[in-house]
């Protein structure tokens, strides 16, 4: 079996700090045995366009912070940060293991409504990590309206068991990110996790979770 917490947390506009404070005491709060806990998007920030104010390297404090909070509570913890590599900012989804080990995942498909294409550079590469057997399909918030980026490859077993995304989804447009996790679901024979902001952000967009 695989034990998933997922948290929904209200994130505070721009302020690294508190959210991470925050965060903290949700995960010290579970109060049992799970393996996995599950992030939103740009979990210390909220969805921000300022990179060049709040990016961090993949030696910073944040990522610093998800490496203690995995070994100190025995998790995997995963979740996407704003994260500047080789002079480029990437929302970038970490994958930390209880042991310090990681893996990390670029947003494939940036949202150009918002300006993230013209503040973030784009990956192109998927990230399938394993855990207790089960094989996880990681991608980012509108990852999720491009299906063939998801597709499911199945020879002699299938490529993946979940897939997950991890999101600023915006609640009036919370039918699109229902109705799409369950057609995800659906066409790749998979299970689907969705992890959304709750709250208003600081651009006055509101979130609903789901």
């Amino acid at each position: 079996q695989l034990l998933v917490t997922l948290v929904q947390a209200n994130l505070h506009w721009e302020d690294k700090q508190a959210n991470l404070q925050m965060l903290e005491q949700q995960i010290q709060a579970i109060g049992q045995p799970t393996q996995l806990v599950v992030l939103p998007e740009m979990f210390s920030t909220g969805f921000s366009m300022q990179p060049e104010k709040l990016a961090e390297t993949m030696e910073g404090p944040s990522v610093q912070w998800m490496k203690s909070m995995a070994t100190q509570y025995k998790i995997i913890l995963t979740g996407s940060l704003i994260i500047e590599d080789a002079g480029q900012y990437f929302n970038r989804l970490i994958w930390m293991l209880p042991n310090g080990s990681y893996g990390y995942y670029d947003k494939r498909h940036r949202f150009a409504f918002a300006g993230e294409d013209q503040h973030y550079s784009n990956g192109n590469k998927r990230l399938i990590a394993s855990v207790n057997g089960w094989k996880i399909n990681l991608q980012i918030c509108y990852d999720l309206r491009f299906p063939v980026w998801a597709r499911q490859q199945i020879t002699a077993q299938p490529e993946y068991d979940v897939l997950v995304y991890v999101a600023n989804w915006p609640e009036r447009r919370s039918h699109a990110w229902k109705s799409l996790l369950i057609a995800r679901a659906i066409e790749n024979q998979c299970y689907v996790i969705g992890v959304n902001r709750v709250g208003e952000d600081g651009k006055g967009i509101n979130h609903s979770g789901d």
